[in-house]
């Protein structure tokens, strides 16, 4: 089977500061994964990569069987670690400009996803909370058809209650058909969703490995592996 993504020697530099160092791995259709690390260890420069937010990298990436750029817009629906919308604009306005867009996004998931959260889309973004822009952002994102998903710490700025009605949102409105990448730091929450991990250490991969291996061979589960890799 050809891999969805395939990331080859991918490196970045912030002048002297390793982002991502030399950096490999392959995705297959179907796959939910997790790119797991602290803080700094470059899971939002992979991500930020990926989606064409970074273009000045070294290595090669193929999403898709191409190289990043219009094909790769259009087969990933990215959820970022900050909101890219202005204060001053309204929800609905948002909503529509991904009508617009993206010729594979669901209205009425998006309206039930809404509803499913209680957010007003009239409101505008200067009225709503930090976890209300994340809810609303992640209901576009999880709207479209995309074969990929990729959500950029999307429980970061909610309340541990919210996080797993976040969760439960993610895993219901996933097609089996779709490939999941999530990353983030809060392990504890998350890794009952996953079915393979991927630690980054210092902008380089520490660990790739399936989470059953993990949970049978090894006998530990997902966080207490991080705290093995990163020793946390």
């Amino acid at each position: 089977m050809e891999s969805l993504i395939k990331v080859e020697n991918v490196s970045k530099r912030y002048g002297k500061r390793v982002g991502l160092d030399d950096v490999s791995f392959s995705i297959q259709p179907g796959e939910i994964i997790g790119i797991l690390g602290p803080n700094g260890s470059g899971k939002t420069t992979l991500m930020k990569i990926l989606n064409t937010l970074i273009a000045d990298y070294d290595g090669k990436i193929l999403v898709d069987g191409q190289p990043l750029g219009v094909h790769s817009k259009e087969v990933i629906s990215f959820l970022p670690d900050e909101p890219y919308f202005e204060k001053g604009q309204r929800g609905i306005d948002v909503l529509n400009m991904f009508v617009d867009l993206y010729k594979d996004f669901d209205y009425n998931r998006c309206i039930q996803l809404l509803s499913k959260f209680d957010i007003d889309s009239h409101l505008y973004f200067r009225q709503m909370s930090k976890g209300m822009k994340e809810k609303f952002l992640l209901s576009l994102v999880m709207s479209r058809r995309a074969k990929i998903i990729m959500l950029d710490e999307p429980i970061g700025g909610v309340d541990p209650v919210a996080r797993d009605v976040i969760l439960d949102t993610i895993l219901e409105n996933y097609d089996e058909n779709q490939t999941l990448i999530v990353s983030t730091h809060l392990i504890s929450d998350v890794e009952r969703i996953f079915n393979r991990v991927i630690f980054l250490k210092e902008g380089a991969v520490a660990l790739d490995q399936e989470v059953d291996d993990i949970r049978i061979h090894q006998r530990k589960s997902i966080e207490e592996m991080f705290k093995e890799v990163y020793g946390k």
